[in-house]
């Protein structure tokens, strides 16, 4: 558990089910996320979520990858900006991975979404690669994606990354 100012963050258990969904349904419209032409159901990660005062403000979704010492950013969603949800849960993630032996965290966002590109790089990660064309390939496995978000074309994954 992981506590910034009067965030806390803590693991969702099973009553947290509801939370999980509603959050993912708001914020992407289904609980699916499509990753390099994989379609994730989120609700059966692991997830931790931001308290404060009581009331969740936050929901990030997490995945191990042994093979490679990494471990993935699957969601990231803090309902209220600017108060340390996002950053709280990204430490958690972060101090998880490191604790189970993971040498990175790393996450994919796309190339349309400025504002977490800009909380990620605030944060200490890294750009470290750009999948051309790989949202239009996601639109396979996910059609609902939308062609565009404020003004700016879905088109590329864009991945990012923590050293541990």
């Amino acid at each position: 558990m992981t506590r910034h100012s009067r965030i806390e963050v803590r693991a969702a258990c099973p009553g947290d089910a509801d939370f999980v969904r509603d959050t993912m349904l708001r914020t992407w419209e289904s609980p699916l996320v499509a990753v390099h032409g994989e379609l994730i159901d989120v609700t059966t990660l692991p997830a931790l979520i931001a308290w404060r005062d009581g009331e969740p403000i936050g929901l990030a979704t997490h995945r191990p990858h042994p093979g490679d010492s990494s471990w993935e950013v699957v969601s990231l969603h803090a309902a209220v900006a600017g108060v340390g949800a996002g950053t709280a849960l990204l430490d958690e993630v972060a101090r998880l991975a490191k604790q189970a032996g993971a040498r990175r965290i790393w996450l994919v966002t796309t190339n349309d979404n400025v504002a977490a590109l800009r909380f990620y790089q605030r944060h200490g990660m890294d750009l470290v690669a750009l999948h051309r064309d790989a949202v239009t390939e996601g639109r396979r496995v996910k059609p609902s994606i939308p062609p565009e978000v404020d003004g700016i074309r879905m088109r590329h994954e864009l991945e990012l990354e923590w050293l541990l």
